[in-house]
């Protein structure tokens, strides 16, 4: 069944009931005249509202509607997640589900992705949000997320964006981390690019957003930073920090053994304590690394996961394509 769909459309959904209709019916008339089998996988995200009924009444007459109803609120990413991995198509869209996403975009998202990209994220060049409250953090949230991770890209914080199925395999998402897809997805070695997109004021309910997520980001970009970098040789970073550590406190404890040897008394000094934090500190930072190299190979070894990713294989000017 799953070879018969071409395009999954995922939409993660919490407290969304006045939007569903109107949110399923643009969806359907963006596909349908594209002569493309599809699916729209619609996740009820433990909504609060009547969302789970409305999808229920839905399902009964649209074929193409595939509603999954979560437990509790498990949170976005979780719900992004549980789409993947439902979802049937070769290709994975996925969009916000209060409209503020065009969903007549979506044809011009899987035609750029047929391009030879893996992933195609959307650009909200003329976004309709607060200027201070939203567009403001945004911008300065995307160009720290450049710099930081080097992948640049104008607007990570927009849902739409399509992908080849065989990179969201390679992706295990957790946390908040559906904000950082592109970045998870340049690990794995994807070809990315982005395409401007139509961008809508709300029309129902308000934003699900407060200010707590400033610190979610920034606490997801550092984990995200550290998987970009050092993700298959964490001693990289911790083994070098615990021997620059282990060597500074060598040369503290150098300079006062010789000015004990020079009959002054050292019991007092401050350099003392300090030499023998660091050295406790170097060996400790050495050993992490040792534990998280231990970890990564453990991680890859028990399931089979390479540390590579093959695009494609030429045997005698044949073609073979790699998922």
């Amino acid at each position: 069944m799953q070879d018969s769909i071409e395009i999954s459309v995922v939409v993660p959904i919490y407290n969304e009931e006045e939007s569903l209709p109107e949110l399923v019916h643009q969806l359907l008339a963006a596909m349908r005249p594209t002569d493309e089998t599809f699916e729209l996988v619609l996740v009820n995200d433990g909504s609060t509202d009547n969302s789970a009924d409305v999808l229920a009444e839905l399902s009964e007459t649209i074929p193409e509607l595939v509603c999954v109803l979560l437990r509790k609120n498990y949170g976005q990413t979780a719900a992004m997640a549980a789409g993947f991995d439902l979802s049937r198509g070769h290709v994975i869209v996925s969009l916000d589900g209060d409209l503020q996403n065009d969903p007549a975009d979506i044809p011009l998202m899987v035609s750029r992705l047929r391009e030879g990209f893996d992933l195609v994220s959307g650009w909200r060049y003329q976004r309709q949000d607060p200027e201070l409250g939203r567009k403001l953090p945004s911008r300065i949230a995307n160009r720290l997320i450049g710099r930081v991770t080097g992948v640049r890209l104008h607007d990570y914080g927009c849902s739409l964006k399509a992908y080849k199925r065989e990179v969201l395999s390679d992706m295990r998402l957790y946390g908040e981390l559906h904000r950082f897809l592109p970045v998870l997805a340049n690990i794995e070695g994807a070809r990315i690019t982005e395409v401007k997109v139509n961008h809508r004021s709300r029309q129902y309910g308000h934003s699900k957003y407060g200010l707590d997520r400033t610190f979610r980001v920034l606490m997801d970009l550092l984990t995200v930073w550290f998987m970009n970098r050092f993700l298959t040789r964490p001693m990289y970073v911790f083994g070098f920090g615990g021997i620059l550590a282990i060597f500074g406190s060598l040369v503290a404890s150098s300079y006062l053994v010789s000015l004990k040897l020079l009959g002054e008394d050292i019991g007092n000094r401050p350099l003392l304590t300090f030499a023998l934090i660091l050295g406790i500190a170097g060996v400790q930072l050495f050993c992490f690394g040792l534990l998280g190299e231990l970890q990564i190979r453990t991680y890859h070894e028990s399931q089979s996961r390479p540390i590579y990713r093959v695009r494609a294989t030429l045997r005698g000017g044949r073609r073979d394509v790699s998922s």
